[in-house]
């Protein structure tokens, strides 16, 4: 476990269901991250609530174009929506578009997303788990605090902030597990074989910045423009895009 920390890995355990239930991160991979802390900390209310901002824009994004490549969906509603994310999102464009791409990505009959509902919410799930670990450990090796979220402040969620920055990211995921369900095999049980599948997603290829890249490098990404957000370098985040023509 010592040799994994000191290379930088994120490490999962799993229950007898093979369900993620811990997460272990290394302590120490960045230099100067007393200060990166006191950055992070002291950010303004107004800087966190346009972070927050840009991140729910390019979710609602991703998920619109999801949904007109397999689903065949209109998607005009979905582009209205994230055009008009305010600061904080202070108008839940976040539900609102979340209710109308999971009533028509899959081709299921009632479909519900929930952590406990009925498959394939067993793939979201392990999927995201994966995604969140790569997120988190991105962070940490950013020097950032993974705990302290920009929107998400739950007192027993020691990832906060790793559950805000995957937002734009778990479209990836939902489109892996997609293919995943259009294959015709049975998902209803987390075989080693889906397992495999899900457990690409750190080298998904994904577009940011108008460059193709693996994902757990755009994740990298992303947390070091977060960071510079924090210092006062930048006032935007890198995010990927799953077209690559987001506006």
């Amino acid at each position: 476990m010592d040799a994994l920390v000191e290379n930088n890995c994120a490490v999962i355990t799993c229950d007898s269901k093979s369900m993620p239930t811990a997460l272990l991160l290394p302590l120490c991979c960045n230099t100067t991250q007393n200060e990166r802390f006191r950055n992070q900390l002291t950010a303004s209310q107004p800087l966190v609530k346009q972070l927050w901002q840009q991140t729910i824009r390019y979710k609602i994004y991703n998920q619109a174009v999801l949904l007109k490549k397999y689903a065949r969906t209109e998607t005009k509603c979905m582009m209205a929506w994230a055009s008009d994310v305010k600061s904080g999102d202070a108008d839940n464009m976040e539900a609102r578009a979340a209710a109308y791409y999971w009533k028509n990505l899959f081709p299921l009959t009632g479909f519900t997303r929930g952590r406990e509902e009925d498959p394939p919410n067993n793939l979201l799930n392990y999927g995201y788990a994966i995604l969140r670990a790569v997120v988190a450990r991105a962070l940490v090796a950013s020097g950032l605090l993974p705990t302290l979220g920009i929107h998400h402040h739950n007192r027993y969620n020691a990832y906060c902030l790793a559950d805000d920055i995957m937002e734009p990211y778990r479209p990836y995921v939902d489109e892996l597990v997609y293919g995943i369900v259009l294959s015709g095999i049975d998902y209803s049980v987390l075989t080693k074989e889906i397992k495999a599948k899900l457990l690409s997603i750190p080298v998904l290829d994904v577009t940011i910045s108008g460059k193709r890249s693996p994902l757990m490098v755009a994740v990298a990404q992303t947390t070091a423009s977060l960071y510079k957000c924090f210092s006062g370098e930048s006032r935007k985040i890198m995010y990927p895009e799953l077209d690559g023509t987001i506006k």
